[in-house]
């Protein structure tokens, strides 16, 4: 019914009490490093239904929802908040756990982040349409200008579609 956040600190008290961790990254963010005993399910899988079988149906059991830097595990909280549930969205996710020295479990080496990705997207989008601009026609200074209002857009809004098209990419799943 409620949703509260939790520092980093307290996932070991929490999985102590019988608590369900779930980390809802995506699967390559999941792969490379997650909180020890952090079951993965992906934002997009996350229902009522789905959180409620993996909780075994013990009604008790909170729920700490785990991502990046919190934002899609409040996203995850709210979309399933008023059923009944206990939820605890860790601050700052897994980067502040890393930064409070939390152990995280890695299953795989070279996992680029989301984030990383869409750095290098954007990057490669500008430096692109600089050089076709320069040597090709100016309208493709167009390229770089519609990728840094997107870049503006994703920083105002903490909203980056972006980075929700490269999560949905088969390399990230």
């Amino acid at each position: 019914m409620t949703i509260e956040t939790i520092a980093p600190t307290e996932i070991e008290a929490e999985r102590t009490r019988g608590s369900l961790p779930l980390d809802v990254r995506s699967a390559a963010e999941f792969r490379g490093g997650h909180v020890r005993t952090a079951i993965h399910l992906p934002l997009e899988l996350v229902t009522v239904a789905k959180v409620a079988e993996l909780r075994g149906g013990d009604a008790a059991r909170h729920v700490v929802l785990l991502c990046a830097a919190g934002k899609r595990a409040t996203i995850a909280a709210e979309r399933i908040s008023g059923k009944g549930l206990h939820l605890l969205v860790v601050s700052g996710g897994t980067a502040a756990c890393v930064k409070a020295g939390v152990a995280l479990d890695k299953s795989s080496k070279g996992v680029i982040s989301i984030e990383r990705q869409v750095r290098i997207a954007a990057g490669s989008m500008v430096f692109t349409g600089v050089i076709l601009g320069t040597f090709a026609h100016p309208g493709f200074y167009g390229l770089s200008g519609f990728v840094g209002a997107g870049l503006i857009f994703a920083g105002v809004t903490d909203w980056c579609g972006m980075g929700l098209l490269i999560a949905k990419a088969p390399w990230n799943k």
